[in-house]
């Protein structure tokens, strides 16, 4: 065979081989869509979403944010108890650690002296927190815990420079506060974003000052919303594991486009990785208000309100948990001139549907006195549109005095007849509802939470008192149900259910 025969035959089965190569991989190909393709009567499974991937690095956003943040001291004058610290460490990062240490150390003695870490009397005490600037001229945003009863007020900026700060408005229900500084030229400025776009598990930043290490930068996601840890009545945070720190509060929270979506506010003391911060869409609307006014001006009902349980429901024979349940009406408010009614269920307010009783107070506040909305409601099973006028957020107070007590038999409360004025002598009118003077453990009015100095106002929706009314109401009750009662606390009302 000549060599040029030879290599023809090479060639051809090369690419023979070539060929069949092809020919494998892409029956491997069209066999792996051929497994993706549904069969007949099914559907295809939707494809997964992409995941973003964790940020390779934060510092080119933290270097670009950090000079909208700031450093806030202060110094105010209490009047107690103070503890000396070993030099070098009362103004330091580790001060707080000491104080705690000092604190729990025994007093000792040589002689007769007594040596201990105490100081009494009147002293001045520093404090640090954080702020994030929110215009050119000088505004900055933080914290009223940082800032209350302030009698001094320094900003330190990230570039060293340091003003003296007055604070211009305040809201303490919010725990927000504004200050101004004259620097006399321009600041750098952080924008403010959006809260309510946020979704947990989102990466966000915080950057502050925790126990006066400036300038710190932690990063976590979004661990929750809504959360309401009992710090006041608008209660809405956002709940994020970037480290926040005593010093961090009043700093901001950036999501990843470097917006401002949360002021950090609290920790979980004994936990880690929980913090919370305000959402900034609660922030921005006050913000003007403070600025102008000094305070906030909020949109005011006249009701108390509560969430519905299984328990209530059942009770009130409703269908669902969703609204808020009323469980007073202010007399001469909004409310009752609009005509609402205890035991009315809150079912949507201005058009949008109020899930629980935690939606209803932040949309209220934050409507302008004055302006007409439709609230509906749900009242014995038919659905009712009745039109309020918001009027201005006022506070009211309760007061009642007692007679002999009595028992209300295995109930476990002990009650007693109001007076409608204890200088009226015995010809006075009695008072709405009945005092609970003390209730007994373990019984169904303690598990049901009823305590005492609570007012019975109702017993099985029907209005009580004296206490001869709530033993008729209880006899006239049906044994085979759970027994609903309205109770009156301080300045609201809600409602319980004993069950014997």
């Amino acid at each position: 065979m000549s060599y040029g025969a030879f290599l023809n035959k090479r060639l051809g089965i090369g690419v023979l081989a070539t060929v069949l190569a092809v020919c494998f991989l892409g029956g491997l190909v069209i066999a792996k869509e051929m497994r993706n393709i549904p069969a007949a009567g099914e559907t295809a499974a939707p494809a997964m979403p992409a995941v973003q991937a964790v940020p390779d690095s934060f510092a080119d956003l933290a270097s670009k944010l950090a000079p909208s943040v700031v450093n806030i001291k202060v110094t105010k004058s209490v009047t107690g108890v103070s503890w000396h610290l070993p030099e070098g460490f009362e103004g330091g990062p580790f001060g707080d650690f000491y104080r705690r240490f000092f604190r729990g150390m025994p007093h000792r003695r040589h002689g007769q002296q007594r040596h201990d870490h105490q100081r009494h009397g009147h002293f001045r005490q520093h404090g640090n927190g954080s702020g994030v600037i929110i215009s050119a001229a000088g505004q900055i945003l933080t914290n009223h815990h940082v800032v209350q009863h302030a009698e001094e007020v320094r900003v330190t900026l990230a570039d060293g420079r340091e003003y003296e700060a007055r604070v211009v408005g305040r809201d303490p229900k919010t725990d927000l506060a504004v200050l101004q500084v004259d620097a006399g030229e321009p600041l750098p400025v952080a924008t403010l974003g959006s809260s309510d776009t946020l979704r947990v598990g989102d990466w966000v930043m915080a950057i502050g000052n925790p126990f006066g290490l400036s300038h710190t930068v932690t990063a976590g996601i979004v661990s929750g919303k809504g959360r309401i840890i009992g710090a006041g009545p608008y209660d809405d945070f956002i709940q994020t594991d970037a480290s926040i720190n005593p010093g961090n509060s009043g700093g901001p929270l950036f999501n990843m486009r470097g917006d401002v979506v949360g002021i950090n506010t609290a920790m979980v003391p004994h936990g880690r990785g929980i913090g919370f911060a305000i959402p900034i869409d609660t922030a921005k609307p006050l913000i003007p208000q403070m600025v102008a006014t000094g305070g906030v001006t909020r949109g005011y009902l006249g009701v108390s309100i509560q969430s519905i349980t299984p328990d209530l429901a059942a009770a009130l024979k409703l269908d669902g948990t969703q609204g808020a349940l009323v469980s007073e009406v202010m007399p001469d408010s909004p409310a009752s001139r609009a005509g609402l009614q205890t035991g009315d269920v809150i079912t949507a307010f201005a058009g949008k549907p109020v899930a629980s009783s935690q939606d209803l107070p932040g949309r209220v506040a934050a409507t302008p006195v004055g302006q007409e909305m439709t609230v509906t409601v749900q009242r014995q099973g038919a659905s009712l549109e009745l039109t309020v006028t918001v009027g201005k957020m006022h506070t009211e107070t309760a007061q009642a005095t007692g007679s002999p007590e009595s028992d209300s038999g295995n109930l476990g409360l002990y009650l007693r007849d109001r007076q409608a004025d204890s200088r009226g002598g015995d010809d006075a009118p009695p008072a709405d509802g009945v005092l609970v003077t003390r209730v007994q453990p373990g019984s169904p009015a303690a598990a049901s939470g009823i305590r005492g100095g609570d007012v019975i106002l109702q017993v099985a929706q029907q209005p009580v008192d004296s206490i001869a009314d709530v033993q008729q109401a209880l006899a006239e009750a049906d044994e085979a149900s759970p027994l609903l009662m309205l109770i009156k606390r301080g300045e609201g009302s809600f409602y319980v259910v004993l069950k014997a």
